[in-house]
């Protein structure tokens, strides 16, 4: 007997979490126009002033360093200056940009824990001239519990780039933890737009209400022009019904906030932090780095539309 896919959208707790704060946070953002913005083999345009994103998702697994790393190394790729801020205590996108992150290397922990300057930390990443990355330690683990004591301490990531100088650069790419503790909330409070990956498949929607719920909080306590500016539909795998049907349903509540691109499942995009190099210099040619450079192509228009 052949039983019918699940619907998501027959899900009370989907479409909970497909409907919370949808409604304010969809009308701030404006899309790209269809061929008038994507289809020019020209330089991207450089927004008016750096745009701090931090991708967030509390789940794991939903391709949230690797969409930073990608979508960061693509905009450097076509003129764009960018610095990468690895908040994830595990390291990944500092492993991916091929910058130290063992031993006693300077990093994140001590910005946000001990005043560290910005800028005694950030490296350019290897044959990436336009690219750099703040890299992120294990001793970043225990910033959660350390920074319960300091002062303002939800704000200390923003205090930290606030005092660097980033007049020169285009985007900060934050890449946040999977957890909604104090490191993703300092990434929210430092940042202007947030980008959430989202896996197609049915699980990776049922936590999405509580990460919308906390922007939303952020947004009214902590960080009034923080916005919900994108939404990346990662691991798509076109041969799935059920793939289909959580992008369709994605789409149908978020709109314009949700990439055109959807990124698909690729073992080049696995296999890439191995080297110590992004997908779009490892293998420039696959689904997964053609998926990331038109993402980013995206996200550059829809920021000069801004």
């Amino acid at each position: 007997m052949t039983q019918t896919p699940l619907n998501p959208g027959d899900s009370p707790l989907v479409r909970e979490a497909l409907s919370s704060v949808v409604s304010r946070e969809t009308s701030a953002t404006q899309a790209a126009q269809p061929g008038e913005s994507l289809g020019g083999n020209g330089a991207w345009p450089r927004p008016p002033k750096c745009r701090v994103i931090a991708v967030a998702n509390q789940k794991g697994g939903v391709g949230k360093t690797t969409t930073s790393v990608n979508i960061a190394a693509a905009l450097s790729m076509n003129g764009q200056r960018v610095l990468v801020v690895d908040l994830d205590p595990q390291g990944n996108a500092s492993t991916a940009l091929a910058t130290e992150h063992r031993g006693d290397v300077p990093d994140v922990y001590q910005v946000l824990v001990d005043d560290l300057p910005m800028t005694e930390i950030v490296k350019q990443v290897p044959d990436m001239p336009n690219l750099y990355c703040a890299p992120a330690t294990i001793d970043l683990a225990g910033a959660e519990i350390e920074l319960v004591s300091l002062v303002a301490r939800e704000a200390r990531l923003r205090r930290a780039l606030a005092a660097y100088d980033a007049v020169e650069l285009d985007y900060i790419v934050i890449d946040c933890p999977p957890s909604l503790g104090l490191l993703t909330v300092n990434a929210l409070v430092a940042a202007d737009e947030v980008m959430i990956p989202i896996q197609c498949e049915y699980y990776a929607l049922e936590g999405l209400g509580q990460l919308l719920r906390n922007v939303d909080l952020i947004k009214v306590h902590l960080n009034p022009s923080l916005r919900l500016s994108t939404i990346v539909l990662t691991m798509y795998d076109g041969r799935t019904r059920l793939a289909s049907q959580v992008a369709e349903e994605v789409r149908s509540h978020f709109g314009d906030t949700v990439l055109k691109t959807v990124i698909p499942r690729s073992v080049r995009l696995s296999e890439a932090p191995s080297y110590g190099q992004s997908v779009m210099t490892y293998d420039p040619g696959s689904s997964g780095a053609m998926a990331y450079m038109d993402a980013a192509r995206e996200i550059a228009y829809r920021g000069a539309a801004l």
